[in-house]
């Protein structure tokens, strides 16, 4: 049985209920069939939803980072796109990547990204990174590694505020946990997110609802933040 012929015996049963909006259907068929995890950039492997990859160009276009800071780097393939899309706009714009782990196929090579093995929530990385921030430069940020709520709370903490006015703070899969996928994970990215725009360094940020509106479907629902306050100094 296929994949589709699969999802359609699923959705006949407990799996999806008619009346269920579209975009949670899609939803639920991007993780029963696993086509995400098997998309690539460039031959890297890509862990992202390809409009969710639309939407990251759209925003880098348009707010023109100069730095990109993502934590989670699994096979360098987002950070990998990240700086070609700085290469299509000619810019000066860098990418800097955080995992705990390397990779032991090796990192696509690419002059613009710097790829750092640490832990994101220690203070010993956190200021790394801080001092690889140039004073002029337009900070972007994607939280991308561990989903405990824990883990993604203490990120929002120490890479919130680098982010520069006008510009986004992606915390990524806010879908798990039953919003609408993967009841059993437990409290994670959503949950985290929630109590941080709930708190005084959350006031900063919005959820940009016109993402979401977009495809009617992301693996970052409430997870687009944009920085309306200015960015705290360094």
């Amino acid at each position: 049985m296929n994949a589709s012929s699969s999802f359609v015996s699923d959705a006949s049963s407990s799996f999806v209920s008619i009346g269920r909006p579209v975009s949670t259907v899609f939803h639920y068929f991007a993780y029963s069939n696993g086509g995400f995890r098997k998309t690539h950039w460039l031959g890297v492997p890509i862990l992202k939803l390809p409009t969710d990859l639309w939407i990251y160009h759209e925003i880098i276009w348009k707010t023109r980072p100069d730095l990109i800071v993502e934590t989670g780097t699994c096979k360098g393939g987002s950070a990998l796109f990240f700086a070609n899309m700085f290469d299509l706009m000619a810019t000066d714009g860098r990418v800097i990547t955080i995992d705990i782990t390397s990779c032991p196929e090796g990192y696509p090579e690419h002059p613009r990204i710097q790829f750092i093995t640490k832990s994101s929530t220690t203070p010993e990385t956190a200021a790394l990174i801080r001092s690889l921030v140039r004073p002029t430069d337009r900070v972007m940020v994607i939280l991308d590694s561990d989903h405990s709520e824990s883990h993604v709370r203490n990120e929002l903490d120490l890479y919130s505020p680098l982010v520069s006015h006008g510009c986004y703070l992606v915390v990524e899969d806010t879908n798990v946990n039953g919003h609408p996928v993967y009841r059993t994970h437990g409290p994670g990215p959503m949950e985290a997110l929630i109590d941080f725009l709930a708190s005084d360094s959350g006031r900063g940020f919005e959820s940009d609802v016109a993402i979401v509106d977009k495809f009617g479907f992301t693996f970052q629902p409430r997870g687009w933040l944009r920085r309306v306050g200015r960015r705290a100094a360094s």
